[in-house]
C-alpha cells in the first residue's frame, strides 16, 4: 500500500503508475478527497472528546449525555470514511521503479543479457512430456485419473532430483561462505548473512492474502470459504507475513529466509495453455527466497538475490537469460521484478523458471512490519521475494537440455551426489 502522503505529494507519479500497470481504473480524485473528509471527522471525533472532558470534569451530566450520542454519530462517519478510503488504497498498485520497462504486455519485456550455451543435438530433442512418459518418470495420465487435469506423480529418479534441487538450494544460502562468493561475483555491496530455512505453511488466511497483496481472484485460488483460509500459491506468502505486526531492531536486518513448500493455483486464467506436461500444475513445489531490509538496501537486495538465482543456474550449466519485465506484465505491488528464462529445447524458447520481486515498503505497510531506527524512528522495512528455484520447471530444463541420443537424461554434475548416480535411464 502508497502511503497517504506520498500520494497528496506525487499524485502525477500515481497516476502514471496506475496507467502504465493497466490500473487506471481508480478513482484518485475520490480518494484524496476522502482522505481530507477522514481528516475533517477526526477533527471532529477529538473535538468531542475534548469537550466530554470538560464536561465530566464539571460534573454536567447532562451535556456529557448529549456529547456522547454526537461523538457515536462522530465516530461512525469516521469509520464510514476509513472503510471507503481504504478500499480504494489497497487497489492501487505499487510505483515501478525508474528503470523498469514500460509496456502494456510481456512483448516491451527486456532482455538484460544471457548466458550459457545452448545444447547442440545430432538428433531431435524431445519435449519433457515425451521424455518423461518414456521413461516413466512422470506419470500425468494416472494423475488426471486421480486427482484430475494439471497433477502429475513426479516418480523414481526424477523425484529424487527433485529433492537434490532442494537440497542444492539450502546447501547454497545457509553457507556464509558461498554467499560471499557470489556477492564478489557480481561486485554488489550487501550484507553476506545467510539464510534461514523454512518449511511453511500452506494454508493462509483470506485476510492475511490481502494484507501481502497476492490475492488474485476467487476464481484463481483454492478456497475454503468455511474457513476463512485458502491454499498458497508460493511459499512467500506465509513467508512475507512472518513478521506482521512486528517492530524488528535496525541491526537485526537484513533478515534472509528460504521457504520450501508444495504450492496450489486454479490457473482460471490459463486455459488451454501448456496442457501438456508439467510446466503449469495446479500443484507445484518451489522454493523461495524472502528478505527483510532498510529502505535504503532495497534494489541491491535484489540485484543480489538475482545473483543467487544466476549462480544456481550456472551450477545446473542451464543456458538461460534474465529479462526485466515491464509495467504491463510486473506483479501489482511490484517495484522492479527482474525474471530468469531458461533454455528448453524442446520446446524450442525461453520459459520463465525464476522471478525476483523487490516492492519496497509497499507490502510492509500493510503487514505493519516496521523497523525501528537508532534513533527511534519507525518506518516499513523493504522487502523482496524471489524463485530459488520453481522445482517442476527447472526439472524440465534439466530433463531437455540434458536429453542423450539413447533417449536417457543426463543427471546434472551437481547434482550427481544427490541423485546418486550421472545418467536416468528406463528402469527394467
Amino acid at each position: 500500500m502508497l502511503d497517504l502522503q506520498f500520494i497528496r505529494d506525487n499524485t502525477d507519479l500515481v497516476r502514471l503508475a496506475m496507467k502504465n500497470k493497466n490500473r487506471d481504473d481508480i478513482d484518485l480524485d475520490r480518494l484524496l478527497a476522502l482522505a481530507e473528509e477522514r481528516k475533517t471527522a477526526a477533527g471532529v471525533v477529538s473535538e468531542i472528546n475534548r469537550k466530554r472532558n470538560v464536561a465530566q470534569q464539571a460534573r454536567d451530566i447532562e451535556a456529557g449525555k448529549t456529547l456522547k450520542t454526537e461523538l457515536e454519530s462522530a465516530e461512525e462517519k469516521y469509520r464510514a470514511i476509513e472503510k471507503e478510503l481504504v478500499a480504494l488504497l489497497v487497489k492501487l498498485p505499487n510505483i515501478p521503479s525508474p528503470d523498469t520497462p514500460i509496456g502494456p504486455d510481456e512483448s516491451e519485456n527486456k532482455v538484460l543479457r544471457q548466458l550459457g550455451e545452448k545444447p547442440v543435438f545430432d538428433f531431435e530433442p524431445k519435449a519433457h512430456w515425451d521424455l518423461g512418459r518414456e521413461l516413466g518418470i512422470i506419470n500425468s495420465e494416472k494423475a488426471a485419473e486421480v486427482s484430475g487435469a494439471r497433477f502429475t506423480y513426479i516418480l523414481g529418479d526424477l523425484a529424487l532430483m527433485q529433492f537434490a534441487l532442494v537440497d542444492l538450494v539450502f546447501r547454497t544460502l545457509t553457507s556464509r561462505e558461498t554467499l560471499r562468493n557470489i556477492i564478489d561475483g557480481a561486485g554488489i555491496s550487501v550484507s553476506d548473512k545467510p539464510f534461514v530455512p523454512a518449511v511453511v505453511p500452506v494454508i493462509v488466511k483470506k485476510t492475511v492474502q490481502i494484507r501481502m497483496a497476492r490475492y488474485l481472484t476467487d476464481e484463481e485460488h483454492y478456497i475454503f470459504p468455511d474457513d476463512g483460509v485458502m491454499l498458497v500459491g508460493s511459499a512467500e506468502h506465509t513467508l512475507g507475513a512472518l513478521h506482521m505486526d512486528e517492530i524488528l531492531k535496525e541491526d537485526a536486518l537484513p533478515l534472509r529466509y528460504v521457504g520450501y513448500s508444495t504450492s496450489f493455483r486454479r490457473e482460471a486464467g490459463a486455459a488451454g495453455k501448456d496442457t501438456r506436461g508439467i510446466l503449469r500444475q495446479h500443484q507445484f513445489d518451489k522454493a523461495e527466497m524472502e528478505t527483510f531490509c532498510l529502505p535504503e538496501d532495497g534494489y541491491r537486495e535484489q540485484d543480489f538475490l538475482v545473483a543467487i538465482q544466476e549462480y544456481l543456474m550456472r551450477q545446473l550449466k542451464l543456458p538461460y537469460q534474465v529479462v526485466s519485465v515491464c509495467t504491463g506484465d510486473m506483479g501489482f505491488p511490484d517495484q522492479r521484478q527482474m525474471d530468469i528464462e531458461t533454455w528448453m529445447p524442446g520446446q524450442n524458447s525461453y520459459r520463465e523458471t525464476n522471478s525476483a520481486d523487490y516492492v519496497g515498503g509497499f507490502q510492509a505497510r500493510r503487514l505493519q512490519t516496521r523497523v525501528k531506527r537508532a534513533d527511534g524512528t519507525l518506518e516499513p522495512v523493504h522487502m523482496n521475494d524471489a524463485t530459488a528455484f520453481a522445482i517442476g520447471r527447472t526439472l524440465i530444463a534439466i530433463m531437455e537440455n540434458y536429453q542423450q541420443a539413447d533417449g536417457s537424461i543426463a543427471v546434472p554434475e551437481v547434482l550427481q551426489v544427490y541423485v546418486g548416480k550421472d545418467k536416468i535411464v528406463k528402469s527394467a
